[in-house]
C-alpha cells in the first residue's frame, strides 16, 4: 500500500480537525478508521500529539475487536460486530503503519542532504 503527499495532507488535516464535515472511508463524519472526528475532544495542537492520538484510537479498536471476539466465543456476540470491529481496528492500524512509513521515509530523505 502506498500513501501519497495529498493523502498524507488530507488524513493529517483530518487527524488536526480540519475536515470534520467531510466523510471519510466508511462514509462516517469521523474520518478513517475514526481517528478525527465530532467527539468534543479538544484537537491535537502538532504532530507529536496527532500521532498519539491515532495510536491510541487504533490501540482501543484493537481491545474492541478482542472483546468482540471473546463475546463471540462465548456464544454473547453478534458476528456482525465481530467483523465490524476487526475491520475498523484493521484499518485504524494500517493508517498509523502508513504514516510511520511516511516518517521513516521523510527521515532517510532528510539524513541524505548534504548540508
Amino acid at each position: 500500500m502506498s500513501i501519497g503527499a495529498l493523502d498524507a495532507a488530507t488524513a493529517y488535516g483530518r487527524a488536526m480537525g480540519v475536515g470534520k464535515g467531510i466523510g471519510g472511508i466508511g462514509g462516517g463524519a469521523g474520518g478513517i478508521g475514526g481517528v478525527a472526528g465530532g467527539t468534543g475532544t479538544t484537537a491535537p495542537s502538532g504532530f507529536g500529539d496527532m500521532v498519539e492520538k491515532m495510536v491510541t484510537d487504533a490501540a482501543g479498536s484493537m481491545r474492541q475487536a478482542e472483546s468482540a471476539s471473546a463475546k463471540q466465543v462465548a456464544g454473547k456476540g453478534d458476528l456482525i460486530d465481530v467483523v465490524t470491529a476487526i475491520g475498523a481496528a484493521e484499518t485504524a492500524l494500517d493508517t498509523v503503519v502508513a504514516v510511520r512509513d511516511r516518517v521513516v521515509n521523510a527521515y532517510s530523505d532528510i539524513m541524505r542532504l548534504q548540508i
